[in-house]
């Protein structure tokens, strides 16, 4: 009886997800909601949101945000809060820019969707036939910390371009990986993880990477990794253009996506907001580590990072996550068919994340059983992530609710923002 229930359930839930989904026209873009009354979300419920924003703000927990929601194509929420940088009073605008650093992977796994649903490869080709260098890779069975030398043995399978696109290849971070071994053995070859104003090319850098060894055996386990910054070479290869050309035309400039891209112009630089952290209360602009905080407006301009490289406006980042709402489709254009959107939103990973709730596809986070009894982080098959530097974004093809928070901190901040608005967000969907 219980087999039959959960048949019985899922195959409602299919339904109820085509017919959602399906609902959503394919040239749905987004709109201003007006003075239109508000349909399927609550107004009273969307102020709650509001004040909780403004208390995150004036409880010094960030120095500012913009917060954005869309309900069935139309932006019903979207305010600018605190400041954009706190030593010039700098206001805090609606169309600010942010370093989205991990979401940029959502987009670099939509161009190696589109190139694939053009034939050009197998999603189980080992990426060892089109970049060499990873041929007979390696893990990594010891290490000596006196001169970061280490000792590998063979991998009994190849990196395939599935497990670079689900984090399953075994290779590592650099530095914010887990390992602390990992990390030296990176930061000695000069592996570029994150923002640099340094004269360096994806090119030089994963060729580089393909000759350091794995975590484990591809396949095998969930390793957050650098597998998108591969895929971002990758797509140069297969496309025969630079990859943030590719990105440029195939997506950014079809979808309306005016102000997203790896580097900005004079106009743009000037609404990038500050990277902060705070320092005995105070709010203080982040100095340069391992990575520059000025690496979108300044210096050589050469690095396209596939895993972490992109600025945003919240704005223009709703418009990509529309066209997945639509199921493919934005603004006119088609980017993904819909049996590719079914492959992408589909559990790639098997158990390998654990029943903490999520699952994870071809691009995203998903929303499992597990979640959804959890309560406040959506639907069945909500997709989701993140960035390095306090961002957030969620959407539900179920509820057609997409909501985004973007910030710019590092470090401690007491901030709490990030799962009140999610589970507020659909608390006020009706």
């Amino acid at each position: 009886m219980k087999k039959y229930l959960s048949s019985t359930s899922c195959f409602v839930f299919t339904m109820l997800l085509s017919v959602n989904v399906f609902a959503q026209s394919p040239s749905t873009v987004l709109t201003a909601q007006g003075k239109q009354p508000l349909v399927g979300v609550s107004a009273e419920r969307l102020d709650r949101i509001d004040q909780m924003l403004d208390q995150t703000v004036s409880d010094n927990q960030v120095p500012g945000l913009v917060a954005l929601i869309v309900k069935d194509g139309k932006i019903v929420y979207h305010e600018a809060k605190g400041l954009a940088d706190v030593p010039s009073g700098t206001a805090m605008a609606k169309d600010q820019i942010f370093r989205i650093a991990s979401q940029t992977k959502s987009i670099t796994s939509t161009a190696v969707m589109m190139l694939w649903e053009e034939g050009k490869f197998k999603l189980d080709d080992p990426i060892s036939k089109y970049i060499p260098e990873f041929s007979n890779p390696q893990i990594l069975t010891g290490f000596r910390y006196g001169d970061s030398s280490y000792s590998t043995k063979p991998s009994p399978r190849e990196i395939t371009i599935r497990h670079l696109i689900t984090h399953t290849s075994g290779i590592g971070y650099g530095v914010i990986d887990g390992n602390e071994q990992m990390k030296m053995i990176y930061q000695k070859a000069g592996i570029v993880d994150l923002f640099t104003t340094e004269p360096v090319k994806i090119s030089d850098n994963i060729k580089k990477l393909a000759k350091l060894p794995l975590h484990h055996e591809p396949g095998t386990k969930y390793t957050y990794s650098e597998g998108l910054d591969v895929l971002g070479y990758f797509i140069e290869i297969i496309s025969g253009i630079p990859f943030d050309q590719f990105l440029q035309t195939r997506i950014f400039d079809p979808m309306g996506m005016k102000n997203t891209g790896f580097y900005l112009n004079d106009t743009q630089g000037k609404k990038l907001v500050t990277i902060h952290r705070k320092v005995g209360g105070q709010w203080e602009s982040f100095p340069v580590t391992f990575y520059d905080p000025d690496y979108p407006k300044t210096g050589a301009k050469t690095f396209f990072s596939g895993g972490a490289g992109l600025s945003s406006t919240a704005e223009d980042y709703a418009k990509f996550l529309q066209m997945y709402i639509n199921n493919g489709a934005y603004n006119g254009t088609r980017f993904l068919s819909p049996t590719t959107i079914k492959a992408i939103m589909s559990n790639q990973v098997g158990d390998l994340l654990g029943n903490g709730g999520k699952d994870y596809g071809l691009a995203f986070g998903l929303v499992d059983e597990n979640g959804v009894a959890q309560g406040g982080i959506g639907s069945l098959g909500t997709f989701d992530w993140g960035g390095y530097f306090n961002t957030q974004y969620f959407a539900d093809p179920v509820t057609n609710t997409i909501g985004i928070l973007m910030k710019q901190t590092q470090g401690g901040t007491g901030d709490e923002s990030a799962w009140k608005f999610r589970q507020m967000v659909f608390s006020a969907i009706e």
